[in-house]
């Protein structure tokens, strides 16, 4: 099997494009962790892949953050203690022992799909 083909098959089916919300995050399950996707049509990458559990409080609610743009970086801030992590590296901008984790993900024709 070519290596190609053996990445193409680590691809994880996570939701339907169409449970994505342009701009917003929405919150799916992956392996027992929740996972929260942010699509932007607008960027390069268009969707996002990172952690919904905020380290601060332990809540799951990153999927609930406002996304921006804040020193040069795509972030989304934590809702309750308005922290900021890094859409690219799940790296928190005001404490920087913080991390969210992080997943490639990609638009598959109509599926969103991870890779773990």
């Amino acid at each position: 099997m070519s290596t190609a083909t053996q990445l193409d098959n680590a691809w994880q089916p996570l939701c339907s494009a169409a449970d994505l919300v342009a701009n917003s995050g929405v919150v799916a399950l992956a392996g027992g962790e929740q996972v929260a996707l942010f699509y932007l049509p607008d960027t390069e990458q268009k969707v996002f892949a990172i952690g919904n559990r905020d380290p601060k409080s332990g809540a799951n609610v990153i999927g609930r953050g406002i996304i921006g743009h804040l020193q040069g970086e795509l972030v989304i801030a934590s809702p309750l203690y308005k922290q900021h992590y890094r859409l690219s590296d799940g790296g928190c901008l005001e404490y920087p022992e913080q991390q969210l984790p992080v997943w490639p993900v990609r638009l598959h024709g109509e599926q969103v799909q991870i890779l773990r």
